[in-house]
């Protein structure tokens, strides 16, 4: 199979070079190999922690081995979710802005940016927008209940 050279750098600046490979070049070397088109509601790719709040969420249980969305959910659609990079972009960072992971069943859109926390027992619904201004920060306390919400600046939520 051919290789693929990606070149990076690390968070530290050291460049590095990260060899790939790619599954659909080994198609060549099987004689009579057939590709199949599997959409993407068969199959939930974690590529960003933005993904894997929704894989960890109450939208998902566990059922006979595959990751089933939640009957509870009145759409059959995926959140859209965006986590900022500067503070949600590795799983360690993300893991500990969020007490537990809030509640989901009737999120629309979540968009997170800045030094944001999450208590315990949080619940987002419809559109949420919470962002963090720059040196700010901004805790979501234990049990508050967001619902089509913009909070902004540098902010804790006393009531709910």
């Amino acid at each position: 199979m051919e290789i693929i050279v990606n070149n990076k750098s690390l968070p530290n600046g050291l460049n590095v070079i990260q060899l790939e490979t790619a599954v659909g070049a080994a198609m060549k070397t099987f004689e009579g190999g057939l590709g199949i088109n599997v959409p993407r509601s068969r199959f939930l790719p974690v590529k960003k922690t933005s993904d894997l709040l929704l894989v960890m969420s109450n939208l998902y249980s566990l059922k006979n081995g595959s990751l089933v969305m939640s009957p509870q959910r009145m759409f059959p659609t995926t959140p859209l979710v965006k986590l900022g990079d500067n503070h949600f972009s590795k799983v360690k960072e993300f893991l500990s802005r969020f007490e537990n992971i809030p509640d989901l069943i009737e999120l629309d859109h979540l968009t997170v940016s800045g030094d944001v926390t999450f208590g315990r027992g949080v619940a987002l619904k419809g559109t949420v927008i919470i962002i963090a201004n720059h040196g700010d920060r901004i805790d979501i306390p234990s049990g508050a209940n967001l619902e089509n919400k913009i909070v902004s600046g540098n902010m804790r939520i006393l009531d709910h």
